[in-house]
């Protein structure tokens, strides 16, 4: 399997090395571990020393074959500790039917135009920019969800 972000995307960033502002969108299913914040810093922003603003919204999936130790929201959220001038969110789905794992991570302000694979947990707040949503999860969606969604998601036009 090729890897998206190690073999593609990377080495592309890494041919623009005075680049002082980066938004990043993008999905990508990954063997072993979520994208979190010290891969961020370590494959990025550290390789980039003229960035100044680096706006993010990365949905990783992994696959669960037997995993003990998979990490929290928290894990994720410490990650970020040392991100400067970035509000950054996340929030973790583990899937036990399709045996995937799911972990979005993005910065504040939200810029993208959809958001998709929103599950029961997506963490409260208002995304103006998103028009399109797609949602995923094992659990039925209930009522107050819907009331959530409506709320976090304003100017949504579209829901997939």
């Amino acid at each position: 399997m090729i890897s998206f972000y190690d073999e593609l995307l990377l080495p592309f960033l890494y041919r623009m090395p005075n680049l002082e502002k980066l938004a990043s969108y993008f999905v990508v299913e990954r063997n072993k571990s979520f994208i979190d914040g010290y891969q961020l810093k370590r494959d990025i922003i550290n390789k980039m020393p003229q960035l100044n603003q680096f706006l993010f919204s990365i949905c990783s999936i992994i696959d669960l074959n037997n995993e003990i130790d998979l990490p929290t929201n928290e894990d994720i959220q410490n990650t970020f500790r040392d991100f400067k001038n970035n509000q950054i969110t996340s929030y973790i789905n583990y899937f036990s039917e399709s045996k995937k794992g799911k972990c979005q991570i993005y910065s504040y302000p939200v810029t993208i135009r959809r958001d998709e694979f929103i599950a029961n947990n997506f963490p409260d707040g208002i995304f103006k920019c998103v028009r399109q949503v797609s949602l995923f999860d094992e659990r039925s969606f209930e009522h107050e969800f819907f009331l959530r969604l409506q709320k976090a998601f304003p100017f949504m036009n579209s829901l997939l």
